[in-house]
């Protein structure tokens, strides 16, 4: 069901004139799959939610290991799905949310907010933004940022485009106040 997966590195070493260090690291897993529901009504989703399960924890370990980093060195996370033109925005929602989050968590260790989430439905070569949030809290505004994704022969008409984004780091120069990294109280995933 996998026809293609690849994973991209963006770093960040130069932001306002001013040099990163150590650099800001995004990482994308994404993954090109054949959409079983694709040209079809189908009732019963429960297909797509068993490949978002398997997804979140591929993904979610390639993009870390594509960090060189420690699953607990993970800062922040997002998830987003584009569908092909045969299918449903339900079965982007479907791969993305009921399970692909638990998987996605253990690879990040713990990750106690929620996982920040775009879809839709687009041809071949569409980009899409994944948004981004701090793993264990999402009042991290430090954190609040996203990484472009796209696949140039993806979606084909029948196909769904999975990307999950982890990096190491929030935005460069972050200076907008709000809660910081290391006030994390780490309780309800808010805060």
């Amino acid at each position: 069901m996998i026809r293609k997966l690849l994973t991209i590195v963006e770093e960040t070493h130069r932001e306002a004139e001013h040099d990163i260090r150590p650099p800001g690291r995004k990482a994308a897993a994404i993954a090109v799959i054949a959409n079983p529901c694709a040209g079809r009504f189908v009732e019963d989703l429960g297909e797509l939610i068993a490949i978002g399960e398997m997804l979140g924890g591929l993904l979610g370990e390639r993009a870390v290991r594509a960090l060189g980093i420690a699953p607990h060195e993970a800062e922040s996370y997002g998830k987003a799905a584009i569908v092909g033109e045969d299918g449903e925005l339900e079965h982007a929602a479907a791969i993305l949310h009921p399970k692909l989050g638990a998987p996605l968590r253990q690879a990040v260790e713990k990750g106690a907010a929620l996982v920040p989430s775009a879809k839709k439905r687009a041809g071949m070569g569409a980009a899409i933004d994944v948004p981004l949030g701090h793993k264990d809290a999402a009042f991290v505004r430090s954190h609040f940022d996203a990484m472009e994704v796209r696949v140039p022969d993806a979606p084909r008409r029948d196909e769904i485009v999975v990307a999950v984004v982890v990096t190491d780091s929030g935005r460069p120069l972050p200076r907008i106040g709000g809660l910081r990294a290391d006030q994390i109280e780490g309780k309800d995933g808010l805060r």
